[in-house]
């Protein structure tokens, strides 16, 4: 994605509750570094996503790169997993006792959990 067409209001961001500072804070995924406390959940986030805009000018004026946002990012719908010969053989042995490909049975494994 070309740094100059990033949009800042597609990053990630999260807004919690700050015990330590008795304050809101929110935080971009993107760029963890950052952060903004403020007294309200709008401040802080209206707060953070002004110096998410200054640091993302400040890369493009320096040629840094600038993260994509995760949401535009592409996903191939595949990932490598070490699981170690233990758990590998105890999910086979539970895929093949529900008729299941490992895949199929990991997958559904997977989305109860979330």
């Amino acid at each position: 994605m070309s740094q100059t067409m990033i949009d800042v209001t597609r990053y990630t961001y999260r807004v919690t509750w700050s015990v330590e500072d008795n304050e809101y804070v929110a935080s971009c995924l993107e760029l963890p570094s950052l952060s903004w406390l403020a007294d309200t959940q709008e401040d802080a986030l209206s707060g953070l996503r002004d110096l998410v805009a200054e640091v993302v000018q400040d890369l493009t004026n320096t040629g840094e790169p600038v993260p994509e946002p995760l949401s535009s990012r592409p996903y191939s719908g595949k990932f490598n997993l070490r699981v170690g010969e233990q758990l590998h053989r105890r999910l086979a042995l539970e895929a093949a006792a529900e008729h299941l490909s490992l895949n199929q049975y990991v997958i559904r494994r997977l989305s109860d959990a979330s």
